[in-house]
């Protein structure tokens, strides 16, 4: 089973694929690390972002969706494009959007302990945690 497994920071969705065969989970390297929301103040920017976003599901065939969770309030909370950009992937049609809290990530990281592969650059340590552990939850 393949799950994408996403991160929002400031106005970008940071992506890594992971998948899961028999508990072994391996880390699927794409093009496009990351999709970015220019300007969310005009419309058109959005739509287009959700564009890319749809473009980017159907061809890699994608059908769960695991997001790292952001905090509404507080010291770390997350800005409103964020939740523009938690959004769009929700509104996807046929796709399974999960939010994983990170405390959530963290506890199933302790239990499992995800390798992070070479393949991965560094910005996507959180992602491909949070797509490990939607795999290893369910």
């Amino acid at each position: 089973m393949t799950l994408c497994g996403i991160e929002i920071k400031g106005s970008e969705a940071i992506i890594a694929l992971a998948t899961l065969d028999n508990q072994a989970l391996t880390h699927v390297a794409l093009a496009t690390k990351k999709i970015a929301l220019d300007d969310d103040d005009e419309a058109a920017n959005v739509k287009a972002f959700a564009a890319q976003v749809k473009a980017f599901v159907q061809d890699n065939s994608i059908q769960r969706i695991a997001i790292k969770k952001r905090s509404k309030k507080g010291e770390f909370a997350g800005g409103p494009t964020t939740f523009k950009i938690e959004g769009v992937f929700q509104l996807l049609e046929g796709v399974e959007v999960t939010l994983l809290s990170p405390q959530t990530i963290n506890a199933q990281n302790k239990k499992h302990t995800f390798d992070l592969p070479a393949t991965l650059n560094k910005y996507q340590h959180e992602a491909y945690k949070t797509a490990c552990s939607c795999l290893m939850k369910k």
